[in-house]
């Protein structure tokens, strides 16, 4: 699926889900650093997005946090108890989620057919207005209200965990 699909088909689930959601385009930014720059203008929470897996490389997870905050796999593991964890390859990202890296973002798990990637959500984002993600494709980023990721995430039916990550 080219970059462009993979965008179409996010703006698609949500316009099928009635979730209402703003559309920015600029080059493609690979890194937080660099998308603040094009996100000034949209409203709320910026999401950095971790693909992870388990030291078997059975279980996966999307971790959903504030852009502006770092934390140590070393952290995420005690607070995840998952095991040993790490970043998943650029092949199993596109497996599970369907996306390339830089690209990392809920909206994957449309690709998910098998809901088998668990997210954990930060506490520190569920209560602000909106969020904001990339649609597949880092060429682009989308912002949504927090309730609307809700219901994406309810559609999609992958277990998710509201978590204190900090």
């Amino acid at each position: 699926m080219s970059r462009m699909e993979r965008k179409e088909s996010v703006l698609k689930k949500l316009e099928e889900l009635n979730i209402n959601y703003e559309l920015i385009s600029h080059p493609p930014i690979p890194t937080i650093e660099e998308a603040m720059v094009y996100w000034k203008d949209l409203k709320g929470i910026h999401c950095k997005n971790l693909f992870m897996r388990n030291h078997k490389g059975d279980k996966h997870y999307l971790i959903l946090f504030d852009a502006q905050m770092q934390i140590a796999i070393h952290d995420l593991e005690k607070i995840l108890k998952q095991g040993k964890l790490s970043f998943a390859s650029p092949q199993r990202m596109d497996k599970y989620l369907g996306v390339e890296p830089g690209s990392v973002s809920p909206f994957g798990l449309i690709n998910d057919i098998n809901h088998e990637v668990i997210v954990f959500i930060d506490k520190k984002i569920v209560g602000t207005e909106n969020l904001t993600f990339h649609p597949n494709d880092n060429r682009y980023s989308i912002s949504i209200s927090n309730n609307s990721l809700f219901k994406f995430l309810d559609h999609q039916t992958n277990s998710y965990e509201i978590l204190d990550l900090y």
